[in-house]
This record gives structure tokens, sequence and C-alpha cells, in this order.
């Protein structure tokens, strides 16, 4: 099995003199020139400036001057997010090329003032929704373990990228799971952090209060170390937790119910139990947990992201509906059949499970449940016979949007494999502002496995064996 190194490994070599920003630089432009023709990872690359940065970064290294563990580490962004090196489109030819032209969203400009080297621009679902389409002139996201299954949306390249080596760390967006769904699919970490903790400014919106900035990386320790420096400092602080790896006397609840359906992936219930066991044995006392609301809240969410969508896109969808991908329009469409009062009903709806989901972590340190009951699904199983995203099939097994309509944060790590050799992944949620906790865990469950450093072999779509 061949392993990779994490973010937080290189910025340790970084300063022991064993590589350089250069040289990090110089092997992820090799694996995108090796990788990215079959991934789809990039819209746009940035290799000239990035090689340029990464020998200012080493020049400030040797000088004494440390911006901290992300100087001169690759990152990809995802294309709804603005980086001044090059244009942000959303996946889209509906955006108006001028939009965030030049300038930096907040938390990009903070990953730049803390030395981070930008690669380039992902590839996302239209406007963070949606899923792919041949027909449009943008790249085709392919997930690295089997290049005819879906990389998982919308943050597909970030999560691809990383898994390949193209970057170390990348910023995604969440609003129905689109940082946790590739993480899962591609076999790497993904945090979306409590609504509100990383600032939205110079994101292409989905939907305002759903909408969540995250790292996403190979180990839960890289994605504490990105938060550290893209949160903002208002309210309550991110402190990075103690990575001692001992869990002793914390409290874990397990979710079953809804995540185990008849026609999931069997291998998934034996590696979430092992994930269970791993915790147990670091000390944790898992207890079986229900979540309340399961259905209501995933209605509320997309009563919500559809009547938000659709304010937002209401006068393009009416001028330009066929320059739209078919599922995006599909889907910010259906925003046009829910009532003001339906949409208010939703917010009463989050407001009540989002008390008694804040009771529920007043018996358990965090939540512990299947991100989906299935690996990466084939292209061909995620859209009905017009090109619209297919609801009743494999989205129905993926279980990321129960949380979007709180305020929580959850983590993704990688927990298994399919018996074809397909990533599985455990969502790790802990209460408002409780980044520190699911940090901890995740951090203290991958000390003890090996799934999130697994590097797939595009050649034969299969993971050298173990």
């Amino acid at each position: 099995m061949i392993e990779a190194s994490t973010l937080t490994e290189a910025a340790q070599a970084l300063r022991d003199g064993t590589v350089t920003s250069v040289g990090l630089t110089e092997a992820a432009i090799a694996a995108a020139e090796r990788s990215d023709a079959s991934l789809g990872v990039y819209l746009a690359r940035f290799d000239e400036r990035a090689l340029a940065a990464a020998r200012r970064a080493d020049e400030e290294l040797a000088g004494g001057l440390d911006r901290g563990p992300l100087h001169g580490i690759p990152f990809g962004v995802k294309d709804t997010i603005a980086v001044a090196d090059g244009p942000t489109t959303a996946q889209s030819l509906v955006l108006d090329p001028a939009w965030g032209a030049g300038r930096d969203a907040l938390a990009v400009a903070r990953l730049r003032a803390a030395g981070a080297v930008f690669t380039g621009k992902t590839t996302a679902m239209e406007f963070g929704c949606g899923l792919p389409e041949a027909g449009k002139p943008f790249p085709f996201p392919r997930n690295p373990w089997r290049t005819e299954s879906w990389a998982g949306g919308s943050s597909s390249g970030t999560g691809s990228g990383i898994a390949t080596g193209m970057f170390l760390a990348g910023l995604g967006g969440d609003t129905g799971g689109s940082i946790r769904m590739p993480a899962a699919f591609c076999g790497v970490s993904g945090l979306m952090p409590t609504f509100g903790r990383v600032p939205g400014a110079g994101c292409v919106p989905l939907a305002y209060s759903l909408d969540r900035v995250g790292p996403m990386a190979r180990s839960a320790r890289d994605c504490s170390a990105v938060l550290n420096v893209i949160a903002d400092r208002t309210d309550v602080p991110f402190a990075e937790p103690p990575f001692d790896g001992d869990l002793t006397g914390l409290r874990v609840g397990v979710v079953r119910e809804h995540h185990f359906p008849p026609d999931g992936d069997p291998a998934v219930p034996a590696a979430f139990d092992e994930a269970v066991a791993v915790l147990a044995g670091l000390g944790a006392v898992p207890a079986e947990t229900r979540l309340p609301y399961w259905r209501e809240l995933i209605t509320a969410l997309f009563v919500t992201a559809a009547s938000e969508g659709l304010a937002y896109h209401r006068a393009d969808l009416s001028r330009r509906w066929d320059d739209y991908f078919t599922a995006s329009r599909g889907l910010l469409a259906k925003g046009a059949l829910v009532s003001g009062a339906e949409y208010v009903q939703a917010q009463r709806v989050r407001r009540v499970a989002q008390r008694a989901v804040d009771a529920l972590f007043a018996e358990v340190d965090v939540i512990v449940c299947p991100t989906a009951s299935i690996g990466a699904p084939p292209f061909d199983a995620l859209a009905d016979e017009a090109g619209h995203q297919d609801d009743a099939g494999v989205f129905g097994k993926i279980h990321t949007p129960y949380w979007n309509p709180l305020a929580n944060p959850v983590l993704a790590v990688p927990m298994g494999r399919t018996a074809s050799g397909l990533p599985l992944s455990m969502q790790i949620a802990g209460p408002v502002a409780g980044e520190a906790a699911i940090l901890r865990v995740g951090d203290a469950f991958q000390r003890h496995t090996g799934w999130h450093r697994r590097i797939p072999v595009l050649d034969t779509a299969e993971e050298m064996s173990a």
C-alpha cells in the first residue's frame, strides 16, 4: 500500500529542511500533469504563480519568517470561492465573468497571509448544486478510485485533488453535504464548521442561511490547522484541541437509525462497527443514540435551499434557462413551488430541532454515524431520464443533509472500503462551536487507522494492494 503525507507532516518537513515549498509545489503540478486530464480536478491552474509563491515561502522560511503551519503548503480552492489569481465561474455559463475578479474571498485572504500556495481553482457542481453534465464546456469531475463514478458534490475537484496529491489541502463549501460528500467518496477528511465560524464573504451563494466554507485535507489534524487560520476570532474563538489520542471518558452517541437501508452497501455496517470499536478502544464510551426530527429537518433543508437559491437566481433563470445545467436549474426552480408560509414553517422546524439537538449534546460529547450508506455512485445512477437529480435513488443514501439546517459542526473521515475498493466514511458531529471535540476524535481515530492515507492508482482504478 502507498501512503501519502499529510499537510501537518509536510509542514514539519519544511521546517526540518527535508523538503521545500518549491519541491511540494512541483510535486503537486506533476500530479496534475499525470492525472487531471482523467479526473477533471481543475477549472484553472496557476502553475507559474504557485511556483513564484513557493519560492517566496522558501525564502521567508530560510530568513526566519515563519507564517505558521500553512506556510508554503499547496492549496486548491473550489471555484465558487474567489481567488485573485484567476476567474471565478461557479462552473456555470451564467455567472458574470467580472464576479470576484482580482480579489480574494476573506477565507482565501487569510490563507494567503498565512503563506499558503494556491495551485488553482477546482471543479464543482454548478453554483454548488446539481450534477455533472458532459454537454457543458467545463471539466467533468471524476472519482479518483474509479473514474466511471462520481467524486461527490459539490466540492468535487477539491476532494479528488487531495486524494491524488494535486495539493495538500483545499477549501470547499457545504450547503447540503458539499464538503463531507466528496471527502467521503474520495477517501479524505472534510470539515463543515459551525455556521458562521468561517466568513462567506467572496463566495458565490447558494442559500444564505445554510452556506458554510470549510477545509478539506487528508487528516483531521490538517483540517484543524486550516480552520485555525480561516476562522473568525469573535464570539467563541476556535482553539485547536490537544491531539493526544486519548478519548478516556468521552461520551460518543452512536446513530444507526436511518443510516443502514436494506439496499445500502453491505460493507458499511461492519466498517462502522469497527470504527466505533476503535473509539471504544481509545477510552470512549459509546451509547446508542437517536437523532430527533430526522425527516422534518431534511425536508426543511430542501425547502430552505430551493427558496433561497431561487431568490438569488430568479432573474437569470427566466432569461437564461438553457445556459444552466439541467439538474441545477431543476433544483433551483423547485423554489417556485414553495410558499412563503412553507418557508417560514421550515425555519420554525430548524429552531425547534436545534433546541432538541442541543439537548442531545448535554447527554453525549460527540455523535458518530456513516456519512453515506454507499461508496461513490456511478454517474448513470445520479439522474433520472430527464437529467434531474434522482432523490429517491442514491441521494437517499447520503446522510449529510440532516446536519445542514442546524448550526453544528460535522467532520467526515474515511473509515473503510467497499468490497470493490471504494472509500467509506464516518461523520463525527459536535455541539455548536464544538469543532475542537470532533477534530480531537477524528485525529485519535486516524492515529489507529490508515484509511485517510491511501492513494488511488488511476491506471488500474484500484488501490495498490495493502
